[in-house]
């Protein structure tokens, strides 16, 4: 559907404008999806995230530090998320030998087993239904790097 109809509103100042609010409009939908699909497991986005974040370090574990670093969404408290996501025993937490201020967060076989469960799901989520074709996917996203590499100071 387009955007347009969407919100109901049939002018722009300009394409600019209108490609900006279809981003944000389309980044807010996708959100609400995302966390219907994630809500059947218990997990929030930002829970998810740093299950997937502590995946591709398996079977290494990684500092909070490195995983604030890492998530996509930089306002999120990721200690207070690594609390609950021990508290689901997903992930493991313990004083870092290097540095004792430090807690070392790894994520469990039963945090494993969940984002397989999900990845079956996610396949067709991220458009990959056939919404684009694979070269109209690699456009989008290097549309979007070029898009955002002008916000990133």
């Amino acid at each position: 559907m387009k955007l347009e109809d969407e919100i109901k509103q049939y002018r722009f100042k300009s394409p600019f404008q209108k490609a900006g609010i279809n981003l944000v409009y389309t980044v807010s939908t996708m959100q609400n999806r995302h966390m219907r699909m994630l809500k059947q497991f218990g997990l929030t986005i930002p829970q998810f995230n740093i299950l997937r974040i502590l995946r591709g370090q398996h079977p290494n574990s990684t500092s909070v530090n490195d995983l604030i670093e890492r998530m996509l969404d930089k306002s999120s408290n990721a200690s207070r998320i690594v609390d609950k996501l021990f508290s689901k025993k997903l992930v493991t937490r313990k004083i870092s030998p290097k540095d004792r201020r430090s807690v070392e967060v790894g994520i469990t076989e039963a945090g494993l087993s969940i984002l397989e469960k999900i990845d079956v799901l996610e396949r067709e989520f991220f458009f990959g239904d056939g919404v684009f074709s694979e070269a109209e996917a690699e456009l989008l996203n290097d549309l979007l790097d070029k898009g955002r590499a002008k916000f990133i100071e």
